[in-house]
């Protein structure tokens, strides 16, 4: 039986897991991931990687619980084995607070409420590299070119897996994906442990303790597709995050990030078919994660695995999985 041949396109945390999920979980494929980017260079790259779900409007509740225990399982194996530090993925304890506290229509002053719970933290700088490594064990392929058409690759491939991202706005005319652009701190301040979340209403405030650094956030700016820094947005992190954390204004900035998160009402993860003359190949769309790229990774990616599989099985001319 020959090979099926699968080509993603996409190499950031989505088109990664997505890769090695068909390579590590179907039979007779061969996998080849077609990307113009990689880590470091890479949305999740400059993610905080904090898994704490949020709920799309039109998906049902139960999918993206699915999609979200599913990731957090794989994450959590990944922790109980000697790899977790290369891999960039701990356990990390913390508190999300929100200041005021509302009731009703009167604002209580100096009222604080939230929770304090564990989650998970993945830090995609280490993470992505070790996804390639495990990809390329699997017997996976990695070409450094800039897809532009899908078309151009139906002759070479079977399957055709859809990671895009943002680029699907263009790649397949999805008017739905837009930017949500966010900018972060990455700052030196080891004396800060738990991740806090929340802040004053004047913006979005995070601080979340990694490896090597504390990422200190953000903004979330829609149809804002500028990747400069702003030091006006620098300068309201800092402000939000020290009304939470005091104590980082005396940390150290170590670095200053902007990236585009792939915002869209709903992720796209569905099956379809593209044509072109007499060749059909089957055509699988994982994007549109918004902020939760590396939370629903590894469950939407295999969700888009069991897509490849149904249709494979209903087309006959092609191999079979």
């Amino acid at each position: 039986m020959s090979a099926v041949k699968v080509a993603v396109v996409g190499a950031g945390v989505i088109g990664l897991s997505t890769a090695v999920c068909i390579a590590e979980g179907l039979p007779f494929s061969s996998v080849t991931i077609l990307s113009e980017k990689f880590s470091p260079d890479t949305t999740g790259d400059g993610a905080a990687g904090i898994l704490i779900p949020d709920v799309f409007p039109d998906i049902p509740l139960q999918r993206q619980q699915r999609w979200f225990k599913d990731t957090f399982d794989h994450l959590e194996g990944i922790i109980e084995t000697p790899e977790a530090p290369e891999a960039g993925v701990f356990f990390s304890s913390g508190y999300c607070i929100y200041i005021p506290f509302v009731q009703g229509n009167e604002e209580i002053p100096n009222h604080k409420f939230g929770q304090a719970f564990t989650s998970i933290k993945c830090e995609c700088l280490r993470y992505l590299p070790w996804l390639e490594e495990r990809f390329r064990k699997a017997g996976g392929q990695i070409k450094r070119e800039k897809v532009t058409d899908l078309q151009q690759l139906v002759n070479s491939y079977d399957v055709i897996v859809n990671c895009s991202g943002l680029g699907s706005r263009l790649l397949v005319g999805d008017e739905g994906v837009y930017p949500v652009r966010g900018q972060i701190l990455k700052v030196h301040a080891p004396w800060v442990k738990n991740f806090i979340g929340g802040g004053d209403g004047g913006g979005r405030a995070y601080i979340y303790p990694g490896i090597d650094y504390i990422t200190v956030g953000g903004t979330r700016q829609v149809d804002d597709w500028r990747l400069e820094v702003d030091m006006k947005d620098t300068e309201g992190i800092m402000e939000r995050c020290c009304q939470l954390e005091p104590s980082l204004r005396k940390a150290q900035v170590l670095e200053e990030w902007v990236g585009l998160r792939p915002g869209r009402r709903n992720p796209r993860v569905e099956c379809e078919w593209l044509q072109a003359g007499e060749r059909r190949v089957i055509l699988v769309h994982n994007y549109g994660h918004d902020g939760c790229g590396i939370t629903l990774s590894w469950g939407t990616a295999l969700d888009a695995v069991g897509l490849v599989r149904k249709s494979l099985l209903e087309q006959p001319t092609n191999a079979k999985l």
